[in-house]
């Protein structure tokens, strides 16, 4: 009984020790795998900023997008994306550079890439915007997204910023050792460009604005074209209600008088006409004519 406990006892405290020296084992290579990929993802990372310093885009995207799945919840994450999305950008594949940017922005709200990547989701939907005589869809989001930027990212005082640079510069030239003149002057720069990319995003609007109203205006002058005064009339409209800061606004009111003019909505063309000359007092002489016309058929 004695000698059949003692081999019970070693046979359990084997097993014991086969378990824990597999569990050790199984441990230590899934520790080793963890270290393994990791690595993988900042090799590539590292191979792919190379490329993209060397401007080769494609080869940089090729690494990036075998990167975009091993690279998730780890620190080069956002990094892996925002690389991503730019080589797409320069390489004038904007669609794929909206939806990394897109992307970016949702799953990682904090990144410190958010600013860059709202100002190139902006442009890269201006880019994809279209001919005038096209849709429109890509010009609207280019807008929405520039005064998203333009509300997150208020500029700063551009003449201090400008001020510092030029200090922080002298005062390299006299100490170029200096860590704390070394770090506010890289400070400054970086401030300076922002203010640059705000600068670009308040004069592109416009010029988006601009395309938008000769789109609607276009299609009012197809309407015209066909016959189909009332649509025009609805189109000059719109041009009117939403586009009255573009260069559109005076050919809108002269095509709406026009268009009333020829429903024979005599009463609307003389409201429209006096709202016309109040805006554009210079004009008298030049629609007296119209005016003449309006008044003859309204009293009769």
């Amino acid at each position: 009984m004695l000698v059949t406990r003692l081999f019970s006892r070693s046979v359990l405290m084997l097993f014991v020790i086969g378990i824990l020296m597999s569990t050790g084992c199984s441990s230590s290579k899934q520790s080793s795998k963890v270290v393994t990929a990791t690595s993988r993802v900042n090799e590539g990372y590292e191979r792919a900023q190379k490329l993209y310093e060397k401007e080769d885009y494609t080869e940089a995207i090729i690494t990036l997008e075998t990167l975009l799945f091993t690279s998730r919840a780890t620190a080069l994450e956002d990094d892996v994306l925002f690389l991503l999305a730019r080589s797409y950008f320069h390489s004038e594949q904007y669609l794929l550079a909206v939806d990394m940017f897109t992307k970016l922005q949702q799953q990682m709200a904090s990144t410190p890439y958010a600013r860059t990547s709202q100002f190139l989701l902006a442009k890269s939907y201006e880019k994809l915007s279209p001919n005038f005589e096209l849709d429109q869809q890509y010009t609207s989001k280019a807008i929405e997204n520039y005064s998203i930027y333009l509300d997150l990212y208020p500029m700063s005082d551009s003449s201090k910023v400008a001020s510092d640079v030029e200090t922080y510069r002298e005062l390299l030239k006299i100490n170029p050792g200096n860590e704390s003149y070394k770090q506010n002057y890289a400070t400054a720069k970086a401030q300076y460009a922002r203010i640059d990319s705000l600068r670009y995003a308040e004069k592109a609007i416009p010029v988006l604005r601009e395309k938008l109203a000769k789109n609607t205006f276009f299609i009012a002058r197809q309407y015209i074209q066909l016959g189909k005064y009332t649509a025009a009339g609805v189109f000059y409209d719109e041009v009117l209600k939403r586009y009255s800061d573009t260069i559109y606004v005076k050919q809108a009111w002269e095509g709406k008088i026009d268009v009333l003019v020829k429903r024979k909505k005599w009463y609307d063309a003389g409201q429209a006409l006096d709202q016309y000359l109040q805006l554009f007092p210079d004009r008298q002489k030049e629609m007296q004519g119209i005016r003449e016309k309006i008044k003859h058929h309204f009293k009769n």
